[in-house]
Order: C-alpha cells, then structure tokens, then sequence
C-alpha cells in the first residue's frame, strides 16, 4: 500500500513514527460519468470566473473562506495557513484512553492503517497495541491531516493500529423529531421480534455483495453486445405494506426456519440473498473472521438465547450494523459496546490538550 500522510503518535514522553496507509477502497463502487447524449462524448468541468465568465487556470486558483451567515470570500494563502499553530500538524496527540463503548458510532469518520515508520519505531509501536489490546481501551487525540485538524481513535486491529478519524461533537446533529412517539410495542411482539433475528441465524462476510454492482454489470456487457438487458426478478420486491404485525412476525419465523419464503399476503418478508437452507439450525459456528481483536465480526447462531453464550465472544451484525459495531473497536477479549448496556453512550468530548 502506498502511504499517504507520515507523522508519528506522541504518547507521553514516547513518540512512535508512523506511515499511514487508507485502510478502505471504494474504487469497486459503481461511478458514472456524464456524457453528451448527443453522441455519447464525456462532459468535461472546466474553472470559470463568475465575474468574467473566462476559464481560469490551475495555477490561479486559489483558496477562500466565506463566514457562515456571510456572503464576503476572504482570499487565504498557503503562506498564512503556514503561520497558523497547529501543534498537531505532524503528530497524532493522545489525550486520553476511554472504553470504546464510550465512542458514539455516529462520529465515526474514515478509517487509516498506521504503521511503524523505521526500525526505530518497531517497539514502541508493538508496546501501544498490546497495552490497548490488553487493557481493552481505545486512544483518543487530536491530528492535523491535508489541513484541517480533527479527532482521532486509535485500538489495535487484526494486528496493526488502526486510527479513524472522527466528527466533532458540534458536528453531529439532534435525533429530535425523527423517532415517533407514544408507540406501544406489546410483549408478544416482542418476542416474535427476538424469535426471529435468534431464527436468521449466523451471517459470513464472504457472502456479502453488491448486488446493484453486478447488475450494472450485466447491464453494460449485455449493451456492448448490442443485446437487450434482461427484465428484473419481479418475485424478489418487497411486499405490501404491512397491515397485521404479529401475523408478518409469525410467517417471517416460519419461512426463516422452513429454509424459503412463504407467501405473507400484504405482510412479507424478504430473505438476504446467499442465505441457505441452514440458516435456522440451532448451531453455535464462529466465522473464521470472528477471532481475534477489535473489529472482527463474532457470529452466533439461533442457539445462542437457549445456550446463554455467544459464539467467540461476539454479537452478530448485518450490513451498516456490522461496520458501525466494528467501527467501535472490539478488543482481544471480545468486548465491545454493545455487550455494555449499562454504560451509556455519549459524545466523545476530549479534555484540553
């Protein structure tokens, strides 16, 4: 991997130097580009002057901030940027260590690989991600990174240290008017509820994928062969909107445990697609991904309120659960945020550095 920022982590007295590598590719989602319907050509963006109208340059453009609430763009140069403090420019400072329980999913930002920066820093890096793994904390500091300065979480993954940048508290906006109100859910409900996520049983990674991608690609190969696109499975939409809660639960249970879908009139569900017929049995597996540390999936299966355990110490997630939940950072005894329901989550608020 190619490394896109080299700094160090000031812990203490000690400074590790380290390489920081992009620990996510997007390149395999799917990106259009916009061209000429006319005759198929690209679009091109070209820099225009809103005073003038002329296309400007590369080399005269420049940066400019405008206040919220203002319409005034006050011109910024690198040279006074460059005369700013910006103590954390070079180095990640950590402030504290917290449970990662106390890291609010929500702040999450991008996700980086660090490692050790010359042979130098080969030991006080091995010393932080034990002493993370080991006390199952998380890093919390302050970096400078292209310009800006934010926070930053650091814990030991899959062996290596993994920093993901966060959002400011004052970034994350209030849930007020989203949730309703006054809904009362009754117990039998509730437990067809539970019934059926116990019954969904276990979920390996490798089978996740993305369907729009591939049917995208279907879509252009069949164009380049001057074929016609095949139709959509109509069989596999949602169904209606469901009228009868309890009755959707019970046929959702149902077709879970009977291995296929069975016909819930205007209440339906909708199987994930790679589940196979086992996926009701009442068998403890652990993905060959949910050892380890922080990050790592745990997997349980439809045993696991019967048997009171869980399989590898893990909660079993699904889709943005899965990378929220990995996000938070599980630590080498399998801990993570959701298994502390006594702790309540709050806004990372870092003390003064």
């Amino acid at each position: 991997m190619r490394s896109i920022w080299n700094g160090s982590i000031s812990f203490g007295l000690v400074t590790i130097p380290v390489k920081t590598y992009s620990a996510t590719d997007r390149t395999s989602s799917v990106s259009f580009v916009r061209i000429h319907e006319k005759d198929g050509a690209p679009i091109q963006y070209r820099k225009v002057c809103e005073l003038d109208g002329q296309e400007v340059p590369n080399e005269e453009v420049g940066k400019g901030y405008q206040p919220p609430g203002d319409d005034a763009v006050v011109p910024i140069t690198d040279e006074d940027l460059s005369r700013l403090p910006m103590p954390t420019a070079k180095t990640l400072s950590i402030l504290s260590f917290v449970d990662p329980g106390e890291i609010d999913p929500l702040q999450l930002d991008k996700a980086y690989y660090l490692g050790p920066n010359g042979a130098s820093a080969t030991k006080p890096y091995a010393l932080l991600r034990e002493a993370l793994e080991h006390h199952a904390k998380v890093a919390i500091g302050k970096v400078a990174m292209r310009g800006r300065e934010t926070l930053a979480m650091l814990r030991a993954h899959d062996g290596a240290l993994l920093m993901h940048t966060l959002l400011w508290p004052d970034q994350i906006r209030s849930a007020d008017g989203v949730a309703p109100e006054a809904v009362t859910v009754r117990e039998n409900e509730m437990k067809l509820a539970e019934t059926l996520m116990d019954a969904l049983g276990e979920l390996d990674p490798a089978e996740l994928h993305d369907d729009y991608r591939e049917a995208v690609e279907e879509l252009v190969a069949a164009k380049r062969k001057g074929g016609t696109p095949a139709a959509p499975d109509a069989s596999a939409a949602p169904g209606a909107q469901v009228i009868d809660l309890t009755a959707a639960l019970e046929r959702s249970v149902r077709a879970v445990r009977g291995g296929g879908r069975e016909d819930a009139g205007d209440a339906s569900v909708t199987p994930l697609r790679g589940r196979g017929p086992t996926r009701g049995k009442a068998a403890a597996k652990t993905s060959p991904r949910a050892k380890g540390d922080g990050g790592r999936t745990g997997r349980t299966s439809a045993a696991k309120k019967a048997g009171g355990g869980t399989a590898g110490g893990g909660k079993r997630t699904t889709g943005k659960a899965t990378a929220e939940k990995t996000a938070t950072g599980r630590s080498a005894s399998g801990k993570t945020a959701a298994e502390k329901p006594s702790r309540a989550r709050r806004t990372t608020k870092p003390s003064a550095s």
